[in-house]
């Protein structure tokens, strides 16, 4: 079973959850807002795509920290305990399968070549 990892009421998620309804894709909502996420996750993701690939810099969360933290984030570890304090940080959605990351973001062409 697919795990689609994300929260909710993002515009982003809401086009991939669309379109893997609208493909007929059977998956699991994870929300980072209610459930959190943990380090062992993280790290085991961090190890498939690099830490750096996780971090959303380009959402409202990254651009409100101040300049400082923002540059504090150099290490696995430095982003590891950042994507656990403020889960909307975290790039989404993040779908999952037996523990290896098929898709991050959504691209409908990157989709359809992972999830069909």
């Amino acid at each position: 079973m697919k795990t689609v990892y994300a929260i909710p009421n993002c515009n982003t998620v809401k086009k991939a959850l669309d379109w893997l309804k609208a493909n007929k894709v059977a998956y699991e909502f994870h929300d980072y807002k209610k459930l959190g996420i943990s380090n062992a996750q993280l790290t085991i993701w961090s190890k498939q795509m690099g830490w750096e690939a996780l971090i959303n810099k380009k959402g409202a969360t990254w651009r409100q920290l101040p300049k400082e933290t923002q540059e504090s984030i150099t290490t696995q570890k430095a982003a590891i305990a950042l994507m656990i304090e403020k889960t909307s940080i975290i790039r989404r959605p993040l779908i999952e399968e037996n523990g290896k990351i098929l898709v991050l973001g959504f691209d409908e062409t990157e989709y359809k070549k992972a999830l069909k």
